[in-house]
């Protein structure tokens, strides 16, 4: 199993290589690919903030692709502001800001994510919640602080285990469940709900992941986007 997904990452790189070479509209940003689980990793710059989320739609839409984890900036951003919540031992990148309720060497703020997040408004362009989620009693309070903290043109990353699947229930610490569909709950305008836009949606065998910005206003997706992502 293992050489089999080394060779799927293998061909999706190959893939979205393709694609940033050949289709015009990616032609000005210039990144770096890694694939890793299906997960893509991109880094780099792109000159206009059109051209970035472009990026994001196309790669997440190259096939057996479930996620796109771009730290991908702009030209007036010297650094991206990168945070690790339920970040354990080790955050999914070494310069995240990882925020954890145990003390280890990788956690930056020692926080209860159940409380909130010790953070300002707008102040994060990436957020983390791997495995997370699944762990937390009230995830629609955690979801609505995780809006509030996001850059307006921040992204959320997202993984928790599939319902369906044994990992779901043999965690005793595992608290909610969770399927695709959930996160069609947070893309969707409700009360006292904040609103999300989905970037990519997939599922595998055990884990369900999710890539979403802030939407809100105007912004908020259509049944055309939710049919793309949402049964």
């Amino acid at each position: 199993m293992a050489a089999y997904r080394a060779l799927r990452d293998r061909a999706l790189e190959d893939d979205v290589g393709d694609l940033l070479r050949h289709d015009q509209r990616l032609q000005r940003v210039e990144v770096e690919v890694k694939v890793d689980g299906a997960v893509v990793h991109l880094r780099g710059t792109a000159p206009t903030v059109e051209e970035r989320r472009l990026l994001r739609t196309l790669v997440g839409r190259v096939r057996s692709v479930h996620a796109v984890w771009d730290l991908v900036r702009l030209p007036e951003q010297p650094t991206l502001r990168i945070v690790d919540i339920g970040c354990g031992s080790k955050p999914q990148y070494p310069e995240a800001v990882g925020i954890d309720r145990l003390v280890s060497p990788a956690t930056g703020v020692v926080a209860d994510l159940e409380g909130g997040l010790p953070l300002g408004r707008h102040c994060v362009d990436h957020l983390f919640a791997i495995h997370v989620l699944e762990h937390v009693h009230e995830p629609v309070h955690l979801m609505n602080e995780i809006h509030r903290v996001l850059h307006p043109e921040g992204v959320v990353h997202l993984m928790v285990p599939h319902w369906r699947h044994p990992n779901a229930v043999a965690d005793p610490t595992h608290v909610r469940y969770f399927g695709p569909e959930t996160f069609q709950y947070f893309c969707q305008e409700r009360p006292l709900v904040s609103c999300f836009w989905p970037l990519s949606v997939s599922v595998c065998d055990d884990t369900v992941f999710a890539d979403l910005r802030p939407a809100g206003g105007q912004q908020v997706p259509g049944p055309d986007i939710l049919a793309r992502f949402f049964q």
